[in-house]
């Protein structure tokens, strides 16, 4: 069979003609499949359109750790801009091979029929590394504005800062779907499932390490060192499904 689709390059680009495709519905797929090498591949989350991701498939040793994650947001250098409106939160935005958000349609079409775990890594700018795994993991659909449903903690050294957002609709400065009286991304510089107003800020402004002037607005999880002022230099989300 020949099928024409829309390849993604940074997430979305050019048009390519391809015989006979593998269409993996994610890096589970993937790794199942026989790739064992971290990177960009293609997924089929929602048919026959292709989604281009970073696929983790390196494993330590550990059955959780086991390949075939599918990364749906990472911050490691700053340099794409994650202070953005509601649509390119929606569809996504940012650089496959860098700093990238998968978008909120992707990951409520990915988890919609499927069973995920949740991956949080995590590293300081004094190269203290951790992880926090959630066994249950799914985006609900956009009528529902997109809710966040997550379960299941069990600590990897970076504490959990983000069951107290569960069941909450995400928000973006144009679009405020919290239970705070003002609008959590407005004053915290992010989007986010911000529920009153946060534990959690991975897509806060990307700033240097610890600074008590400059609170919650950073790359937080504030379980790390139990503070808010204290932003990330990197950050990783990633799902795996569950058999």
């Amino acid at each position: 069979m020949t099928v024409c689709v829309a390849a993604l390059l940074s997430v979305f680009t050019a048009s390519v003609c391809v015989a006979d495709v593998f269409m993996p519905a994610d890096c589970s797929d993937v790794y199942k499949a026989g790739e064992s090498v971290s990177g960009i591949y293609s997924i089929y989350p929602a048919g026959d359109i292709p989604l281009w991701v970073y696929c983790h498939m390196v494993s330590d040793g550990k059955d959780e750790d086991n390949g075939g994650w599918t990364v749906i947001q990472r911050r490691m250098d700053g340099r794409v801009n994650f202070y953005r409106p509601w649509n390119q939160y929606k569809r996504g935005f940012g650089a496959t091979e860098g700093e990238y958000w998968l978008g909120l349609e992707n990951m409520y079409q990915l988890t919609r029929n499927r069973k995920y775990m949740l991956r949080v890594d995590l590293e300081d700018f004094e190269g203290r590394k951790g992880f926090a795994l959630y066994s249950s993991f799914s985006v609900g659909p956009e009528s529902d504005g997109y809710k966040l449903h997550v379960s299941g903690f069990t600590d990897g050294g970076a504490g959990d800062s983000l069951s107290s957002h569960n069941d909450q609709k995400f928000s973006t400065f144009d679009k405020d779907q919290d239970t705070y009286g003002d609008n959590c991304a407005k004053e915290y510089l992010g989007a986010f499932w911000y529920k009153f107003c946060l534990n959690a800020n991975p897509n806060g402004v990307y700033l240097w390490g610890e600074d008590e002037t400059h609170f919650s607005i950073g790359v937080v999880w504030s379980s790390w060192k139990n503070s808010f002022t204290v932003s990330m230099k990197s950050i990783s989300m990633k799902i795996k499904r569950v058999s």
